[in-house]
């Protein structure tokens, strides 16, 4: 969902991302829910905030493809499933906690 721009190949944690930079993000949902529409609206955010031209954002809509759930063993939705940079990490949610999200991306702030 966004163009990436040229990466530094260490994220601001200091932990090695992927190669070309950029972190992968997966999310599972179904239709057209409140739900699903908050996960998108705030992973969005949350990336454009966080990780500016450095993410990539794959929606995969459960109620139109079922077969894809099987792909990352989703057995709840929303879920968020980062592939890169390693290891694959799971969030299951709206996503509306910044905190949680960062923490569970084992990201640092950058301090002032």
């Amino acid at each position: 969902m966004t163009s990436p721009t040229t990466p530094d190949p260490m994220g601001e944690d200091g932990a090695e991302i992927s190669d070309d930079g950029i972190f992968h993000f997966r999310l599972y949902v179904a239709g057209q829910t409140p739900k699903s529409l908050a996960a998108i609206r705030n992973l969005t955010l949350l990336c454009d905030a966080h990780l500016p031209g450095r993410h990539k954002i794959e929606v995969l809509d459960l109620a139109e493809n079922p077969e894809l759930a099987a792909q990352d063993q989703i057995i709840a939705i929303p879920t968020l499933v980062r592939s890169l940079p390693p290891p694959l990490k799971r969030m299951i949610g709206t996503l509306s906690d910044p905190d949680k999200f960062l923490i569970g991306l084992d990201y640092s702030r950058p301090t002032s």
